[in-house]
């Protein structure tokens, strides 16, 4: 690199790596984002069905289904964002940001995968095609309206998680809980908190130019906010586990005993959200973080324990 100014330098280290159509098409897919699904397995949890394998194999197709719509919605988010993305520290190197995928490669490769989901939904029965179209629907008002809306941006994020349980419940046939429903939606509204917060902890002043919504938040406002949703997401939980409806169903009240790996969840997801500036992609933090990974093998065993044995 010699003859190059420190500036050049310095976009020359950051450029991201060049990568063959195909291969940057797969990587703006984001597959490492395809662990989310994974929340289409809570109501079967719950339900008590995980053990069933003929209920269960819906519930895995549907993990398939809302990995092609999920990944439609993405390669959809970047063709809009690619402009304001490559102003972006690390969204510049998203494939369509960096230029590596043609916006006609892209548009044909979402609808490709929008329709294959819907596909693999068709296949699982009418009520869980509704709930793919619903979060479908959902992302396509997050992208043109909701996400520059303050406070209703955050929602419509966890409105995306709650519908993933949902899909779960329809595809194994079990209602959703009051209980259930609750939950999610807080955990959901904490991570997208959190994500805010990674937000602006990561673009500092540089935030309105990148995200206009963004103006509209401070790290204060989001802490205040997060302990509100934390506090609350812990108290809904609790009082799950202990409530006559949920003692009765199992027939045991053991399942007051993963609340201190809830509560261990929560208290380090904070920690690294503000120690560690995480929380910017919550899939990372399950695939990178140690004690989060033992924690949450350490709760998916209590459950086990509490309401399979």
């Amino acid at each position: 690199m010699d003859g190059l100014t420190n500036g050049a330098r310095e976009a020359v280290a950051s450029a991201p790596p060049a990568r063959a159509p195909l291969r940057a098409l797969a990587v703006s897919l984001r597959p490492l984002q395809w662990i989310k699904n994974g929340a289409l397995l809570v109501a079967p949890l719950f339900a008590q069905q995980l053990t069933h394998l003929a209920r269960l194999a819906p519930a895995l197709l549907g993990i398939a289904a809302f990995s092609a719509l999920a990944s439609a919605v993405y390669l959809a988010n970047d063709l809009v964002d690619r402009e304001s993305d490559r102003l972006h520290p690390e969204k510049r190197r998203r494939p369509i940001a960096a230029g590596q995928v043609s916006p006609a490669l892209a548009v044909a490769a979402s609808l490709a995968l929008a329709l294959g989901g819907l596909g693999l939904s068709a296949a699982i029965g009418r009520r869980f095609v509704a709930v793919a179209l619903a979060y479908l629907v959902l992302q396509a008002l997050y992208t043109s309206v909701l996400k520059q809306l303050v406070i209703v941006d955050v929602f419509a994020v966890a409105a995306g998680f709650v519908l993933r349980v949902v899909a779960g419940a329809e595809a194994v046939a079990v209602p959703i809980s009051n209980w259930l429903y609750l939950c999610t939606l807080l955990l959901s509204l904490f991570l997208a908190l959190a994500k805010r917060r990674a937000e602006l902890t990561l673009l500092g002043d540089d935030a309105p130019g990148h995200r206009r919504i963004l103006t509209e938040y401070t790290t204060s406002m989001v802490d205040q906010l997060v302990t509100v949703v934390s506090a609350c997401t812990l108290l809904a939980y609790a009082l799950y586990t202990v409530s006559p409806e949920t003692t009765s169903k199992f027939g045991t009240d053991r399942l007051k005993f993963t609340v201190p790996f809830v509560l261990f969840g929560l208290f380090r997801y904070i920690y690294l959200v503000h120690r560690r500036g995480a929380g910017g992609q919550p899939e990372q933090v399950i695939l990178t973080d140690r004690p989060m990974q033992l924690n949450l093998a350490a709760y998916l065993a209590a459950v086990g324990w509490a309401i399979y044995t």
